[in-house]
């Protein structure tokens, strides 16, 4: 299995990528890699070539640029040359950390979208936080690829979803929600409302209902569907909302006298595990699915072992054959008519 890397995206690139590809072939011999990017800046870093090749290419697409402009006019840059490689054949997979909107454009333009499928969902792994739960996280989308969506998108996510939980987590009939200002069935406008009616008919899915986003992370689904706009406010309200408790636990401590130290001395190990749970190293990146193949998008501000933890990922990916089973399932000429409960 081959993955084609974006060596140049990310603040911390190219070395967190390039140590979290060594990291990862190490730990995986049976995955290759391509990393595309300047000779000059990604060579000296590293320490061994084995199942490593690198492939020059001349230009960047930086974090400010327009995404579809930038695909189309910088035809040599690390990010469309490894998009290209996946539509070629020449890899299995494309990782980069850089750009979100070109990496989102590439993956749509070049690789390109699964057919019956209108518009692919950026799908996250988040933490679950609820102490005793069963399962240590969840899947997320649309969490931003599409800042307008129809009801059909929202369902086609809740399948995209699906696959996904039960071929890369393992989840069996996973439990799928939709993320509204209310849990119960009348909540929300028109748009969710009917949302609501539409996943609730289908007997293939294991629909139980809406989640507020103050429930986001206490492990009430295993799958959150939403449109693009309002599941990207909502997560980067969480991710405020934890920065910001933080920091003031970090006041605290740093004001609070010698018994706030010493609290915070006994209690080390403990910080240290919340740290580690809420860590988005640990879960890998943001995958577009909907696509041919999988095209993944780790944090900007990635270091190796967030690079290597979404490696891992794509491998589990490529080893489960999700994106075959999507196809399959999607393709208007193999596809059924779902089943509905009324039926």
């Amino acid at each position: 299995m081959k993955i084609a890397v974006d060596a140049m995206g990310g603040d911390n690139a190219p070395q967190a990528v390039v140590e979290g590809v060594e990291a990862a072939r190490d730990l995986y011999p049976d995955l290759e890699f391509d990393l595309y990017g300047d000779p000059s800046k990604v060579e000296p870093l590293i320490n061994n070539s084995d199942r490593i090749r690198m492939i020059k290419t001349t230009e960047e697409i930086s974090m400010g640029e327009e995404p579809v402009r930038a695909i189309r006019h910088k035809k040599d840059s690390s990010i469309v040359r490894a998009a290209r490689a996946v539509k070629e054949g020449k890899a299995d997979a494309f990782l980069s950390a850089g750009n979100t909107g070109a990496i989102l454009a590439a993956g749509l333009f070049i690789v390109g979208r699964i057919k019956g499928i209108d518009r692919p969902g950026l799908t996250s792994i988040l933490p679950i936080t609820k102490p005793g739960a069963k399962r240590h996280n969840f899947v997320y989308l649309d969490s931003g690829a599409n800042a307008e969506s129809k009801e059909k998108n929202l369902v086609q996510y809740a399948y995209l979803g699906k696959f996904y939980a039960e071929q890369v987590l393992g989840v069996a009939n996973p439990r799928i929600a939709l993320l509204n200002n209310g849990a119960e069935e009348d909540k929300g406008d028109k748009f969710h409302k009917a949302v609501w009616q539409q996943l609730n008919a289908l007997d293939d899915l294991n629909f139980i209902g809406n989640v507020e986003s103050g429930d986001l992370l206490f492990g009430k689904a295993d799958i959150i569907v939403s449109d693009g706009w309002t599941a990207n406010a909502a997560l980067k309200a969480t991710e405020g909302t934890a920065k910001m408790i933080m920091s003031v636990l970090k006041d605290g401590i740093l004001h609070g006298g010698l018994r706030a130290k010493l609290g915070y001395l006994l209690l080390h190990p403990v910080f240290h595990r919340i740290g580690q749970k809420m860590n988005t190293s640990t879960y890998g990146g943001a995958v577009l699915l909907g696509l041919k193949a999988p095209v993944v998008k780790t944090h900007g501000a990635s270091d190796s072992v967030a690079v290597k933890s979404t490696i891992s990922q794509i491998r589990t990916m490529l080893k489960t054959g999700v994106i075959e089973k999507t196809v399959e399932f999607f393709d208007p000429e193999a596809k059924v008519d779902k089943p509905t409960k009324n039926a």
